[in-house]
C-alpha cells in the first residue's frame, strides 16, 4: 500500500508539485457555532483561518449526568394502569448534587428500570423532565436485552474484573452482534443528551462502562463539548485489555472526553499503559496533574475513590425504627461477636471464601464455637446467568456445612439473609456487628465499609465507638482504609487469621482504627468528590475555546484535532513559492513512508524513485539527506 508521502515524492519528481499545484483536501473547519461539526462535513470542505470566540449566554450553569439507569423508582397502579415516579434517595446520581453549587441546574439522562409502552414515552418523557429534571433514554427491547445483559453483563463486565471467556463456562465469547448493540445503545443515549443540551456551555458528565463510546457520539456532534466520564469498575491491566477485539475502539471513545475518572491509581495506570501499548499514546504528569497528549487535546485523568452521604445514613441512624431493629439484633445476638457481610451475589464478591475463612476460624479456634456469628446479606443479583446460580449454590452449600459441623441446638455460625430487606434493617446489622467483612476477588470501589464505620460512630451513647474491618486488597476502597486488615482472599486461612486479629484487638486500638476512617470518610463524602470531578473538568476544559479544532474520521474513529490559533497549515503554492526563491535547500525524506511506501518486506527503491533521488541531487542547490530510524 503506497502512503501519500510516498506519492508526493513521486509527483516532486515528476515536476507537478513546482509547475501545476495540485489542490489539497482540507480538514472540516467549524463552523459558525463555535464546536458544532455538520454531519454532512467532508475533507474537501473549506477552510478558514478565523478563531472561534466564546459568548456568553448568561445562562444558570448546566450539568448533564448521564448514566445507564436515572435515579428513579417506577411504580405502575395496578388499577388504573399509570406510572408513578419518586426519585431515589439511595442513589448515588442523585446524592452527587451536593456537590454542586446551587445555581448548578442539573438534569439526568439514562434508562427507566420499567418497560414503558411505546405510545406512552413522549408521555412520560416529558412528565419526567418536567417533575424531575430526568430524560429518559428508550431502547427497543431486543437492542437493550443485547447491550445490556449481552454484551455489558456477560461479556464487559466479566472482562473488566479479569475474567477471560476461556470456556463457555467462564462467561460469553465475544459476539458482533453484540457489539453492535451496544454501538447502537450509545448512540440512542447521544441522541437524548442532544435533545437537552444547549450549548458548549453545559457540562455532561458520563458514568460506567455502559457507555465508553458515549464520549464518540458526542464529540462528533459538538467538539467543544466540555464532557467528562468517571468508570466506576476496575480497569483491567493491558494483559487483560488487550484481549478485547474491539479494545481500539473503545479506547478512542474514552479519549474523546476531557477529563477521565478512576477510583484508584492502580485502574489509571491500567488505562494508561494500554493507550501506551495499543495506541503508542504517551502520558505526563504536570504539578500533580496526569495528562494525555491525544491530536493536540490534553485528556486529563483524575484518580479520587468516590464516597457516601453522610446525611442520608444519619438521617436513617435517627428514625426509631433503626433504634428499635439495632436493639433486637443486639438482644438476638446478646454475649455473641456479630461479624457482617453484605453484598450483591455474584462471582466475584467470595461470598463463598468468605464463608470458607470462618469455617477455618472455628476450627483452629474452638473457643469461639457459640460465641461467634457470621451473618452475609446477600443483594439481589445484578444479572442473571449460570455463573451467579453456581455462585449462590456454593454459598449455601458452605453455610450448611459450617452450621451441620460447628452448630448446635440454638446456635448457626452462619446465617443468610438472602431476601430483600429495608434501608434502616441493613443499618441496623452495620450498627450491631463488631466486626465488618469485605472478601471480593475483584471489585471497582465498594462502599459498604465506608456506611459500616459511619453506622457503629452512630451508635455511641457516651462511650467511644469502635470498628474493625477486614478488606480484599482487591478492592477498590483498600487503598483508603490504612485502618483496615488487609488480606488476599484467596488464602482461607490469612482471612480467618485477619477475623481472629480484628475481634480481638484491644479496644484502644479499635477505636483509634475507627477514628481514623470516620474522619477520612466524613472528609471526602460524596459531595467532595463531585466537587473534586467538577473543579477538574472545569480546568480539564478552560482551553475549549482557546483553539482552532477540525473534526476527522470516520465511525468510531472520529477524534478532534486541537491546535494553537496561531496555526496554518501549509499551502502548496507557499511551498512552490520559497523552493524557487531559495539558492540552498535542505531536503530531508524519510525512508520508511516517504522513500518507500510501509509495510512492504522488500526494502530496495524502485528505479523510478531512484531516478527521482538522482534528479534532486543533481541540482547543485539541493542538499537531501535520508532518514531511516534506527540508523
Amino acid at each position: 500500500m503506497f502512503s501519500r508521502f510516498h506519492a508526493k515524492l513521486l509527483n516532486l519528481g515528476s515536476g507537478d508539485l513546482l509547475d501545476s499545484p495540485r489542490a489539497t483536501s482540507r480538514l472540516p473547519r467549524l463552523l459558525n457555532d463555535p464546536g458544532f461539526i455538520s454531519p454532512g462535513l467532508d475533507t474537501e470542505s473549506s477552510d478558514s483561518d478565523t478563531e472561534p470566540s466564546r459568548q456568553s449566554t448568561g445562562r444558570r450553569e448546566r450539568m448533564i449526568i448521564v448514566a445507564n439507569f436515572l435515579p428513579l423508582i417506577s411504580e405502575k397502579d395496578s388499577t388504573t394502569s399509570e406510572w408513578r415516579f419518586k426519585l431515589d434517595e439511595d442513589s448515588l446520581l442523585l446524592q452527587l448534587k451536593d456537590g454542586f453549587s446551587l445555581e448548578t441546574r442539573v438534569i439526568y439522562v439514562g434508562r427507566l428500570k420499567a418497560e414503558i409502552d411505546p405510545h406512552m414515552q413522549d408521555e412520560v418523557a416529558q412528565k419526567l423532565y418536567k417533575e424531575f429534571h430526568c430524560m429518559p433514554t428508550f431502547l427497543a427491547p431486543d437492542v437493550q436485552d443485547r447491550f445490556y445483559h449481552g454484551f455489558c453483563k456477560n461479556y464487559l463486565w466479566p472482562l473488566f474484573h479479569y475474567m477471560l471467556p476461556l470456556c463457555p463456562d467462564h462467561g460469553d465469547r465475544f459476539d458482533r452482534s453484540l457489539w453492535q448493540a451496544y454501538v447502537a445503545a450509545n448512540k440512542t443515549f447521544a441522541d437524548t443528551v442532544m435533545e437537552v443540551i444547549h450549548s458548549n456551555d453545559d457540562y455532561v458528565w458520563a458514568h460506567d462502562y455502559h457507555l465508553l463510546l458515549l464520549p464518540t457520539f458526542l464529540r462528533k456532534r459538538l467538539n467543544c463539548v466540555k464532557l467528562g466520564f468517571f468508570l466506576h469498575s476496575p480497569f483491567p491491566s493491558s494483559e487483560i485489555y488487550r484481549t478485547l477485539p474491539v479494545r481500539d475502539e473503545i479506547l478512542k471513545g474514552l479519549l474523546n472526553a476531557d477529563l477521565i475518572g478512576f477510583h484508584t491509581f492502580d485502574y489509571a495506570r491500567h488505562f494508561l499503559s494500554c493507550c501506551s501499548r495499543m495506541l503508542g499514546l504517551d502520558y505526563e504528569s504536570k504539578r500533580g496533574y496526569i495528562g494525555l497528549e491525544y491530536y493536540g487535546r490534553t485528556v486529563n485523568i483524575k484518580i479520587l475513590p468516590v464516597g457516601i452521604h453522610m446525611g442520608r445514613l444519619e438521617s436513617v441512624l435517627k428514625l426509631e425504627s433503626t433504634a428499635a431493629k439495632v436493639k433486637e439484633i443486639e438482644e438476638k445476638f446478646e454475649g455473641k461477636t456479630l461479624i457482617l457481610g453484605v453484598d450483591d451475589m455474584d462471582v466475584f464478591k467470595g461470598i463463598s471464601l468468605k464463608l470458607q475463612a470462618v469455617e477455618e476460624l472455628l476450627r483452629q479456634h474452638a473457643f469461639l464455637r457459640g460465641k461467634l456469628v457470621m451473618v452475609q446479606i446477600v443483594n439481589p443479583a445484578r444479572s442473571s446467568g449460570k455463573d451467579v446460580q453456581e455462585a449462590k449454590k456454593e454459598a449455601d452449600e458452605v453455610a450448611k456445612r459450617v452450621n451441620k459441623t460447628y452448630g448446635f441446638p440454638g446456635y448457626n455460625p452462619v446465617v443468610i439473609i438472602d431476601q430483600p430487606i429495608d434501608s434502616h434493617e441493613k443499618i441496623a446489622f452495620y450498627s450491631a456487628a463488631e466486626c465488618c467483612i469485605v472478601n471480593a476477588v475483584r471489585d471497582g470501589m465498594n462502599l459498604v465499609p465506608y456506611k459500616y464505620v459511619v453506622c457503629r460512630q452512630g451508635t455511641g451513647k457516651g462511650s467511644p465507638q469502635t470498628s474493625t474491618l477486614v478488606v480484599s486488597e482487591f478492592v477498590g476502597c483498600s487503598p483508603s482504609l490504612s485502618g483496615a486488615i488487609r488480606v488476599n482472599p484467596w488464602n482461607i486461612e490469612a482471612v480467618a487469621e485477619a477475623i481472629y486479629s480484628a475481634i480481638t484487638l484491644l479496644p484502644s486500638e479499635k477505636q483509634l482504627r475507627h477514628e481514623k476512617h470516620y474522619n477520612y470518610i466524613r472528609s471526602h463524602d460524596i459531595a467532595y468528590w463531585a466537587r473534586s470531578f467538577l473543579q477538574d473538568l472545569e480546568r480539564s476544559c478552560k482551553d475549549h475555546y482557546s483553539r482552532r479544532c477540525w473534526g476527522i474520521g470516520l465511525g468510531l474513529g472520529f477524534r478532534v484535532v486541537a491546535l494553537s490559533p496561531s496555526f496554518r497549515k501549509l499551502s502548496v503554492d507557499h511551498i512552490v513559492s520559497a523552493y524557487k526563491r531559495t539558492k540552498t535547500r535542505a531536503i530531508f525524506l524519510d525512508y520508511d513512508g516517504t522513500v518507500m511506501p510501509r509495510g512492504l518486506i522488500s526494502k530496495s527503491p524502485s528505479g523510478e524513485v531512484i531516478s527521482i533521488l538522482n534528479g534532486l541531487c543533481n541540482d547543485p542547490q539541493n542538499t537531501v539527506f535520508i532518514v531511516e530510524e534506527g540508523l
